[in-house]
């Protein structure tokens, strides 16, 4: 069973090389490491392809954005399953892949798996919160909660099924295709309880306060689109209990 991993990459030559070490280093071997750069200028390429020999396949071209480039990886891989490592972020330990293939080997009617993730600091150790999906299920995407988009991991066919990122989000176009998939279409998932990704804080959707607004605008948008009832009410309920889930994960 061979596992796609994506990365979407623009300018970032600060952190890709730990992402491709990331995926380097896991212990299952069937693995397809998909790059898809957007025509870097500041040596994110020169970086991407001192590992050339050692990535499965690469792209490098201007995109439509960001989920116009995942959409271009998905489309280019050969793997049985699909997972998204974005060019900030790096797998939590050598052995995430292993088990998440576990998973599906274990289980032919397996259609997904999620799992947790932590937030760090740049310093790529310090950990500021700890996102357990333990407890999600698919009916609180009403109120604004999905899983970890970083600890989703699919099988391919599923896109062909049910389609790809809608390419005119912002940033929330991978809350709409989780909508889409898990909620309306019941995909067969399964809650790993291990940590899947570390993900540096300060991606597109945690930068600052219009961030916020937009992507919860997406969020109402992507619910209406899937014929679910949405409200901002409902949605922004979850800053209340934001400081209290901050104080008891933190560190975990």
């Amino acid at each position: 069973m061979k596992i796609s991993i994506i990365t979407v990459v623009y300018n970032n030559a600060a952190t890709i090389e730990h992402t491709i070490q990331s995926v380097l280093s896991q212990d299952y071997h069937a693995v397809e490491h998909v790059v898809v750069d957007g025509a870097s200028t500041d040596g994110t390429l020169d970086i991407i392809h001192r590992y050339r020999d050692q990535l499965g396949i690469v792209i490098s071209e201007k995109d439509k954005g960001m989920y116009d480039a995942m959409n271009k990886g998905i489309c280019s891989a050969t793997g049985d399953i699909i997972g998204i490592l974005n060019s900030d972020d790096f797998f939590y330990d050598h052995q995430v892949l292993s088990k998440v293939a576990a998973a599906f080997k274990s289980d032919a009617q397996l259609q997904a798996t999620i799992g947790d993730i932590i937030f760090v600091k740049n310093d790529n150790t310090t950990p500021l919160r700890h996102y357990n999906a333990q407890k999600w299920r698919p009916t609180k995407f009403a109120w604004g909660y999905m899983p970890p988009h970083p600890s989703f991991f699919c099988k391919k066919e599923l896109f062909h099924q049910y389609g790809y990122y809608k390419t005119d989000y912002k940033i929330g176009a991978d809350y709409e295709l989780l909508i889409r998939f898990l909620l309306v279409h019941k995909v067969r998932y399964k809650y790993l309880p291990i940590i899947t990704t570390k993900m540096r804080m300060g991606g597109k959707s945690t930068q600052h306060f219009k961030s916020i607004f937009t992507i919860n605008k997406e969020i109402k948008r992507g619910l209406q689109e899937n014929n679910i009832s949405a409200n901002y009410l409902k949605i922004y309920s979850k800053y209340f209990f934001k400081p209290f889930e901050f104080i008891f994960n933190k560190g975990k």
